[in-house]
C-alpha cells in the first residue's frame, strides 16, 4: 500500500513505477468535479479511472475486499472518507467471490485491520496483495466524490 497526496507526485513520488506515476500524474491533472460520474480509459483497459459518488457508512455496513488483476489507485476529490487496510494473510474467510465477473473478492473482514483516512487530494495505492474497506465513515455518514483508477497489475513487471 501506498498512502499521499498528489502535490506530493514530484518530490515524494517520483521512484513510483510508470503506470502508477501515470494514474497519479493524470488524478493531479484531472478536474473530476467537471466530469460526469462513468468510467474512462486512460490506457484502454490496462488503466482505466471510475468516476463515482457515495455516501460513506457506518465500518459495519461496509466490505472489505481485494482484487488480483488490478491495482486500485483511489482518490479523494471531496469528502472525507476513512478506508481500512491491511496486507493479505489469506486467512480471511470469503463472503463473496466475484473474481471471475469483476476481479473482487469480498471478505467478512480482515485480520490486522488498520485505518487511514482519505481527504481531498489524497490518494492510496492498494495492490492485490491488499485488502481494504473503503467508503467507511469518519465522524457521520458524508457525500464524497472518488475517483478508482485500475491499473493492471502485470504492467508493474512489464515496466522494469
Amino acid at each position: 500500500m501506498i498512502f499521499g497526496h498528489v502535490n506530493d507526485l514530484e518530490s515524494g513520488f517520483a521512484w513510483l513505477p510508470k503506470p502508477l506515476k501515470t494514474a497519479v500524474q493524470h488524478l493531479k491533472d484531472t478536474d473530476f468535479s467537471a466530469l460526469p460520474v462513468g468510467n474512462y480509459d486512460l490506457q484502454g483497459k490496462d488503466i482505466y479511472v471510475q468516476v463515482f459518488d457515495a455516501t460513506t457508512k457506518p465500518f459495519a455496513e461496509t466490505r472489505a475486499e481485494v482484487h488480483r488483476q488490478y491495482i486500485d489507485v483511489q482518490y479523494s476529490c471531496n469528502g472525507n472518507e476513512r478506508m481500512g487496510f491491511a496486507s493479505e494473510t489469506g486467512n480471511n474467510v470469503i463472503l463473496e467471490n466475484l473474481l471471475e465477473s469483476r476481479d473482487l473478492l469480498f471478505y467478512a473482514g480482515m485480520e490486522s485491520e488498520s485505518t487511514l483516512i482519505m481527504t481531498p487530494g489524497s490518494f492510496v495505492v492498494f495492490f492485490p496483495s491488499d485488502v481494504h474497506r473503503p467508503g467507511c465513515v469518519v465522524e457521520q455518514p458524508a457525500s464524497v466524490r472518488k475517483v478508482v483508477i485500475k491499473v493492471r497489475a502485470s504492467l508493474l513487471s512489464e515496466s522494469h
